[in-house]
């Protein structure tokens, strides 16, 4: 039998969900760090790196095979911070929603609900997010700018003040803001569906290895979609933040439509691979902790 620590929709539910969060997204988003960095410089950088394996080998030969871990500090900082709010004020939110629909409502309409919970949680998280992630591409893009957070937050801040921590924030919500709501919605219907057409368990037959299981593929699945759904913002969030003083529409020009697409592929891998262990490391860390999972 499955041992709670804590009630569902509890202050304590809320933190422990947001711990869960936190872990999860400052595990996953550092790990593929070094991918991260090639998509970051393919997007930014067409005319240098033909693909994805190009651009690691002139990045290796340029600059040796440390340099791939570059922007691993910001990274895991701000996807920290990130985490927590983005799968705390889900949490807070979906229960939110949920009231005001009522429970019946809630339920007919629960994708709605998951939309709308994820969009709002997503919104106040990137508030986090957005000055860590302008210092990561920044250090990851621009040659001989900075190696270190250490070095890089403070010449950032002496290039463009505080306001160049922001410069990157609607794009970073025109792009998280999409991506999450796909996220959320399509995984917890996708995992309706696996449970319902594939498993086929009641809740108290399943195993927890099962349901972590379920959990993984629905969160690839939803991964690639996010990846499609959120890809061009991205691409637009990394020309801005590697070049001082470029406002957004001049981005947009500079990129067109084509290369707002530019490096989809290595997107698609990172963001699905990124997703299901992202949710099944939040699930997991919820079965240890002893938090309730609806």
């Amino acid at each position: 039998m499955e041992i709670l620590n804590c009630e569902y929709g509890s202050v304590k539910y809320y933190i422990y969900c947001g711990f869960s969060g936190l872990l999860s997204c400052a595990i996953t988003h550092t790990a593929v760090v070094p991918l991260d960095l090639i998509k970051c410089r393919l997007q930014v950088k067409p005319q240098k790196y033909e693909n994805l394996i190009h651009a690691f080998q002139v990045t290796i030969a340029e600059e040796g095979v440390f340099s791939l871990t570059k922007g691993w500090a910001p990274t895991l900082i701000g996807y920290s911070l990130q985490g927590f709010g983005k799968f705390g004020f889900y949490e807070i939110l979906k229960i939110f929603y949920s009231v005001i629909l009522g429970e019946q409502n809630a339920y007919l309409y629960r994708t709605l609900v998951y939309l709308l919970a994820s969009a709002s949680a997503e919104f106040l998280a990137d508030v986090a997010l957005a000055p860590w992630e302008a210092v990561k591409i920044r250090i990851q893009t621009q040659d001989n700018w900075a190696s270190t957070l250490q070095q890089g937050l403070p010449k950032f801040y002496a290039e463009e003040g505080l306001r160049g921590f922001y410069k990157g924030l609607v794009p970073l919500w025109l792009r998280q803001i999409p991506y999450t709501m796909m996220k959320f919605a399509c995984f917890e219907r996708t995992k309706e569906a696996l449970y319902k057409y594939f498993l086929r368990k009641r809740r108290e037959q399943r195993t927890k290895k099962e349901e972590l299981g379920i959990t993984f593929l629905a969160g690839y699945i939803a991964g690639i979609f996010c990846a499609i759904v959120s890809h061009p913002a991205d691409t637009i969030v990394s020309k801005l933040n590697n070049e001082k003083g470029l406002h957004l529409f001049d981005a947009i020009r500079r990129v067109g439509f084509a290369g707002l697409w530019k490096g989809l592929g290595p997107r698609i891998f990172i963001v699905g691979t990124l997703s299901a262990v992202q949710l099944f490391c939040y699930d997991t860390v919820k079965v240890i902790l002893g938090v309730p999972r609806m």
